[in-house]
């Protein structure tokens, strides 16, 4: 019975050793190393560095290009987030539990962007709102609403606009699917007692279909924050490189920019730090603020 039991605990530790090893070496030491750096003058490429203590983050708070990247970055997680999954859950919803034709199209039609690199979607947005031969400029051209036109990537009032709807097309789908799952899973029964009662389409939707997926919807909502985050530097490093004049700068595009352009690794690391913080924090807050009792069928 103990060479049993011995064995079980090799087993399970030969299982999570190799897990814990790689997380280790991947995850905490380069988030100490980015804390220790953020504490230092570096350009990264010698090896004078200068301690400087908190003095880069005491920049931070004067930097008006950092506070700019940091006001984009709350205006993508605001928006991009709310909407996106206000959509996923509609859709999902929608082809889920009514008759509608063509679900199968409609699904892959809605799901296909998930499929393309952000590359990919980056291109075919630079492409639509090309000033010169973009369809967008081209449609107000043929509706002769030239008064709407607009140098779409280029213009600081709508810059960012255009690359949060760039991400919204992006992401719905994906979220879609995951929550389509979870409604499919719900017992057709409780919607069949529901109509016996006279309860309505909508209000099954808030009183069964939320409720019973809001566990979905809490993990769904902390990782889409992150990925958000994440993504919005790729969207931003392609479609328009932080411009014009860092309009569209974001967390992470303003960090790349200065450890790697400008050659101040230190600060760049201190703006991760930053980012660091708030994603965690953010996280943190909102898995409190969305935590409610399990509803269980």
């Amino acid at each position: 019975m103990k060479r049993k039991v011995s064995s079980k605990k090799l087993f399970i530790g030969c299982s999570i050793i190799p897990a814990i090893i790689l997380f280790v070496v991947f995850m905490v030491i380069p988030t100490i190393n980015v804390f220790w750096m953020s504490l230092f003058k570096w350009g990264g490429l010698t090896s004078k560095k200068t301690f400087v203590g908190f003095d880069n983050f005491k920049i931070l708070l004067e930097d008006q290009n950092f506070l700019s990247s940091f006001k984009n970055t709350l205006l993508i997680l605001v928006v991009v987030t709310l909407i996106t999954l206000v959509l996923a859950i509609i859709i999902a919803a929608v082809l889920s539990r009514e008759n509608v034709k063509f679900k199968n199209f409609f699904r892959v039609i809605f799901y296909l962007p998930n499929i393309l690199s952000v590359v990919v979607i980056s291109a075919i947005f630079s492409a639509i709102l090309d000033p010169n031969e973009g369809i967008i400029n081209a449609t107000l051209d043929f509706l002769s609403l030239e008064s709407l036109k607009r140098m779409w990537l280029g213009d600081h009032e709508v810059v960012i606009w255009c690359i949060i709807f760039a991400m919204i097309w992006q992401a719905v789908g994906y979220y879609m699917v995951m929550y389509m799952s979870s409604m499919c899973s719900i017992p057709e029964s409780l919607y069949e007692a529901a109509e016996l009662e006279g309860a309505s389409k909508i209000t099954q939707f808030f009183k069964i279909t939320l409720p019973l997926i809001w566990n979905v919807i809490r993990t769904t909502l902390t990782f889409f924050i992150i990925s958000t985050i994440n993504l919005s530097f790729l969207f931003v490093k392609v479609m328009t490189g932080g411009g014009p004049d860092g309009a569209s700068e974001v967390f992470l595009s303003y960090m790349y920019k200065q450890a790697y352009s400008n050659s101040a690794y230190g600060y760049g690391m201190a703006i991760g730090v930053v980012i660091f913080l708030f994603s965690f924090g953010l996280s943190f807050v909102i898995n409190k603020a969305t935590k409610r009792d399990v509803i269980e069928f």
